[in-house]
């Protein structure tokens, strides 16, 4: 179909994907990267000890999945570029890695917590990383 005979929607469409898949995927880019620093700053092992059947690590690792995906969808929604994308997802992981800092020195000895499977102690982590993390998102304006 000629350019001119398309509708406003679709010529909308064809020239906004891009773009979204673009921001997309740097948004997802960030998550990946946010997950390995953590997993490289933690003593323990999650994916071996999920492997091995330990629900803590799961708890713990799915809960750093979802508390930096929770505001990097508030970022990516309300980012104009993809340069404020990275900085708020530098921002988010930061935060995120402090709040899991901030527990271990609550819970004394979270990593090794975790790593026996105490379920309770991941499950305040998890906790205190979806909370840090909906707060981060309603920041986001």
């Amino acid at each position: 179909m000629p350019p001119q005979l398309q509708s406003p929607e679709i010529q909308a469409f064809a020239t906004g994907i891009p773009v979204a898949l673009g921001d997309a995927g740097i948004t997802l880019l960030i998550l990946v990267i946010g997950a390995a620093v953590y997993a490289l700053l933690t003593p323990h092992r999650e994916i071996t000890l999920i492997r091995e059947g330990n629900t803590a690590a799961a708890l713990s690792l799915g809960g750093v999945l979802v508390g930096l995906a929770i505001p990097l969808a508030a970022s990516l929604s309300a980012s104009n570029s993809k340069l404020e994308i990275a900085i708020w997802g530098v921002m988010i992981i930061s935060v995120q890695l402090l709040v899991f800092r901030i527990i271990d020195l609550l819970l004394h000895g979270l990593p090794q917590r975790i790593q026996d499977g105490e379920i309770s102690a991941a499950t305040l982590l998890v906790g205190a990383k979806l909370g840090s993390a909906l707060i981060l998102a309603a920041a986001m304006r």
